[in-house]
């Protein structure tokens, strides 16, 4: 006889069920644009930055062009993405760091990227998941809310969030694990109004509940890719 999924295995089944294009939202073509679009995603939307990185990654194509960036050139390019001083400096002084220390390339291990400037764990996850294919879970707000809310962690921190996830998935589930959740969390479980009512996870969900589970008003909260 079959064994039954886990609850963690089953929750997972169905949001790749649910969303089999799950994917990182950002634009990007190589490794380079990916940790650039990624920094500038902080306190900013996918969809925003992603009209931002056309014009940016034309200006400047490589990491020795960032670096020599003209600095009011280069914060006028990213201001819609907030934050713009701090991102600025951070992508300026990053892709120095790559120029001095990696050749201008962007490198594929954990330990590395972390020592760029304006990269953490997070930032450094999405790119080996996504540019280099080696394994991460990206715990950014989504992640961390469903993390909690599914009893799969109790923490807030998110390196503590990431280790818990370790220990209940294997590491060649952890990028698609990531995907899926933070696509859930967008469209589903929202932070003050989760659509539990139509929620394709609900049967395996302790915090059932939380929001609407009545189907017809729950379906009204989705959120489709053109309304993100």
């Amino acid at each position: 006889m079959r064994a039954e999924a886990s609850p963690e295995r089953a929750i997972f089944n169905a949001l790749k069920r649910t969303y089999p294009q799950a994917r990182a939202e950002l634009d990007y073509d190589n490794p380079l644009q990916l940790l650039v679009a990624t920094i500038l995603s902080a306190q900013s939307t996918d969809r925003r930055v992603n009209l931002v990185t056309p014009a940016l990654f034309a200006r400047y194509p490589s990491a020795a062009a960032l670096a020599a960036a003209d600095r009011a050139e280069l914060e006028a390019l990213i201001m819609p993405t907030g934050f713009f001083r701090n991102k600025a400096t951070s992508i300026i002084g990053m892709a120095q760091r790559l120029v001095a220390e990696f050749g201008g390339a962007v490198p594929s291990t954990l330990d590395e990227l972390v020592t760029l400037p304006g990269v953490g764990r997070k930032t450094a996850n999405v790119v080996l998941g996504n540019a280099f294919g080696v394994p991460g879970i990206t715990v950014d707000t989504h992640f961390g809310r469903l993390a909690r809310r599914l009893g799969w962690s109790r923490h807030t921190d998110p390196l503590k969030v990431e280790q818990d996830i370790m220990r209940l998935f294997p590491a060649r589930d952890w990028t698609m694990l990531s995907h899926v959740l933070v696509w859930h969390g967008r469209r589903c479980c929202h932070a003050r109004k989760p659509a539990c009512g139509a929620c394709p996870v609900a049967r395996w969900c302790p915090s059932f509940g939380e929001g609407p589970t009545d189907p017809v008003e729950a379906v009204k909260l989705l959120k489709s890719e053109g309304r993100l």
